[in-house]
C-alpha cells in the first residue's frame, strides 16, 4: 500500500492542465493503485492524479456506499463528450480543499470515453453523484477547482484559511 501526500491549494500545481497518457503501463497501474489507496485512506470518493503533484490524465473514482461493496474506477484521459441539460445540485468538497464544501450546480448526466486499464477505450453514462464526481475529477485535470465556481472573494477567503491551517497544523478546532 502506497499512500501519496495530497497537495493543497494555493499549491499552482492544481491549476495546471495534465497530460494525456500515450501507453497504459507498469507506472501508469502503479500509479492508479496508489491514487486508489490514497483516497481510501483520505475517505474521498475521487482523486485526479495531479492532486498527488502528477500531470497526467488519470483519475479515479468510487462512489459505492461504506455499506456496499467498493465499485473502483479508473479513467485514463477521459474526456466528456456529451452532458444534459438538466442539472443537479451536490454539496461537493475536495480532498485539496480540507474543510470546505460548496454547492455546485452541474449538469445531471454525463457521457465520458476514456481508456481503461488494460488499454482499451470505453465509454460510460453517468448520472447523480457519479455525473458530478466525474465532472470534478475531470475539472481537476484541466487545472480547475470548486472554489472557482465561486467569487474572487470568498475564493481568497477560503484559500487564507486554508494556508492558516497548513501553517497551526497543532490547532485544534471544535
Amino acid at each position: 500500500m502506497s499512500i501519496k501526500d495530497i497537495i493543497t491549494v494555493p499549491s499552482e500545481i492544481l491549476k495546471k492542465k495534465s497530460e494525456p497518457i500515450e501507453k497504459v503501463g507498469k507506472n501508469e497501474k502503479k500509479l492508479i493503485k496508489d491514487l486508489f489507496d490514497t483516497m481510501y485512506a483520505s475517505k474521498g470518493i475521487g482523486l485526479a492524479a495531479v492532486q498527488v503533484g502528477i500531470l497526467k490524465r488519470i483519475l479515479v473514482i468510487d462512489v459505492s456506499n461504506k455499506d456496499e461493496q467498493k465499485k473502483p474506477i479508473s479513467l485514463i484521459n477521459p474526456i466528456i463528450k456529451r452532458l444534459s441539460d438538466d442539472t443537479s445540485v451536490y454539496e461537493e468538497g475536495c480532498l485539496s480543499i480540507p474543510e470546505t464544501f460548496i454547492e455546485i450546480e452541474r449538469p445531471k448526466i454525463c457521457e465520458i470515453e476514456y481508456i481503461d486499464l488494460d488499454g482499451n477505450k470505453k465509454e460510460l453514462k453517468c448520472d447523480g453523484l457519479m455525473s458530478t464526481c466525474v465532472q470534478h475529477e475531470i475539472n481537476h485535470l484541466d487545472g480547475k477547482l470548486i472554489i472557482d465556481h465561486l467569487s474572487k472573494l470568498k475564493k481568497d477567503f477560503i484559500i487564507k484559511k486554508i494556508s492558516k491551517l497548513q501553517k497551526n497544523p497543532d490547532r485544534v478546532i471544535v
